[in-house]
């Protein structure tokens, strides 16, 4: 009868029914089953409570804590002195002075007292893949790569590479990270640069740009200083209308005012270089703000046209030998090269067209333009990560405030292209931050005193 009565306890005690009518003792058996099942219950119950306990105590908090540095948030708030940054799988959970954010238990803390925290430096304007010392031709998937790694090294977090992105590009865009630490920057791309003799070849270039998976769509309205054909808004309008029938802005390459303006009549979404040719006017800063368009300026590219007719300074800046190759270095300071760049004539007009660039900057700066940084870097001589810090320091010559250089190459990029989790250091953002030893709010070119580059609340480099 025992063994009856625990072949049933075992297997049919959940039925909440003793077996069909049995002797007195046999229920006594049963009652007696009955509390030692409830006694093993309650057991087990505590058992697992505690095991859950000590589980969690052995759990550490996954957090990282930046402590004692002054925070530029970038968003426009005053720097915050002895500021702490909470981090938790990959965002920011929380940001402010120390005395307000409290620090979880079991925190990873990283003394940076002394020291300045800024969000990560946005390019609004670059190019990835398809350079190899100075030759083109080179796209794949390891120098996309390469490429992002190198932006990362010098605090350029996030690059938006506007043309010449090949399917190979696809897998690196910022839309398709699902990773919480990265060692390279975060990518946006544009897929072809928009061409074509007629509306309809133009589309196509569109259409399969979408199909491949692109962020932006990137046409170019520029004659080369006379030397090629332009293309007409008759191509570029409905080109523009294509771009916003598959949710996505368009940016813009030009040179001309005149061409400037239309293409924001036109609505274009971003002009993605300075206007060179003449002084900005009333009429393109009205059309700027009333369309909520953005201003890239690329100084460097056309800095880049030129330098080279003599050894430039930099070439002896450790902040740039540490990551440059000394063989384009060479090639760059040839003798031969150096003639053959003096004598341009693009070179020399652009150079002249530096000048009106940098005016235009300070003027629109001035007028509430907002400015997105961007350098046009990931061509052949222009450096990718170093030429951002050689826009900084040549927007603040222009006029710009080390601040409002700040908020261009950080919030106002972000906001200017609806990049997603970047740009501020706020809770819920990416913790994409850089350390720097030194104010960038006294001079800009302290961006260069880069203690750490953190991506995903990643270390590059660990």
């Amino acid at each position: 009868m025992r063994v009856e009565l625990l072949k049933w306890f075992i297997t049919d005690f959940r039925r909440a029914k003793p077996p069909a009518a049995q002797p007195r003792g046999y229920f006594i058996h049963y009652i007696a089953l009955v509390n030692l099942r409830q006694s093993i219950s309650f057991i087990l119950a505590v058992f697992l409570l505690l095991s859950c306990a000590r589980q969690t105590e052995k759990q550490p908090d996954r957090s990282t804590v930046f402590i004692g540095a002054t925070v530029f948030d970038g968003t426009g708030s005053d720097p915050v002195p002895n500021g702490v940054v909470v981090v938790r799988d990959g965002r920011i959970v929380s940001v402010g002075p120390a005395e307000t954010i409290p620090i979880p238990d079991g925190a990873e803390r990283i003394d940076v007292s002394g020291k300045w925290i800024i969000p990560g430096l946005i390019n609004a304007h670059g190019h990835v893949g398809n350079v190899k010392g100075l030759e083109m031709g080179h796209y794949s998937a390891e120098n996309i790569q390469r490429q992002l790694e190198l932006y990362a090294k010098y605090g350029i977090t996030t690059v938006v590479s506007l043309g010449d992105d090949g399917e190979q590009a696809e897998r690196f865009r910022a839309v398709n990270d699902t990773v919480a630490g990265r060692s390279f920057a975060r990518l946006y791309i544009a897929g072809d640069v928009v061409g074509g003799a007629t509306p309809e070849a133009a589309l196509e270039v569109v259409d399969n740009n979408v199909k491949m998976g692109v962020d932006f769509i990137k046409i170019r309205v520029d004659d080369n200083l006379g030397q090629s054909s332009k293309m007409s808004g008759d191509i570029y309008s409905p080109v523009i209308d294509r771009a916003h029938t598959h949710g996505l802005k368009l940016a813009a390459h030009m040179y001309y005012l005149a061409d400037a303006k239309d293409l924001l009549r036109s609505g274009a979404d971003f002009i993605a270089h300075s206007v060179r040719d003449t002084s900005v006017d009333d009429e393109f800063i009205s059309l700027l703000k009333e369309k909520q368009v953005c201003y890239c300026p690329t100084l460097t590219r056309d800095l880049s046209t030129f330098v080279y007719e003599t050894r430039p300074d930099f070439f002896d800046d450790p902040f740039f030998l540490k990551e440059a190759d000394t063989a384009v270095i060479r090639m760059l300071e040839s003798p031969e090269r150096q003639a053959q760049i003096k004598n341009s004539v693009s070179a020399q007009t652009y150079k002249r067209s530096l000048e009106t660039a940098l005016s235009n900057l300070k003027i629109l700066a001035d007028n509430g333009v907002t400015i997105a940084f961007g350098t046009d870097s990931g061509m052949p001589a222009r450096f990718q990560g170093y030429f951002e810090h050689i826009e900084m320091e040549m927007m603040a010559d222009a006029g710009m405030t080390p601040a409002q250089v700040l908020l261009s190459a950080t919030r106002d990029a972000a906001r200017c292209l609806d990049l997603d989790g970047v740009g501020t250091l706020e809770p819920g953002k990416w913790a994409d931050l850089v350390v720097l030893d030194a104010d960038p709010l006294q001079d800009v070119r302290n961006c260069r005193s880069i203690h750490g580059v953190w991506i995903g609340g990643r270390q590059v480099g660990h």
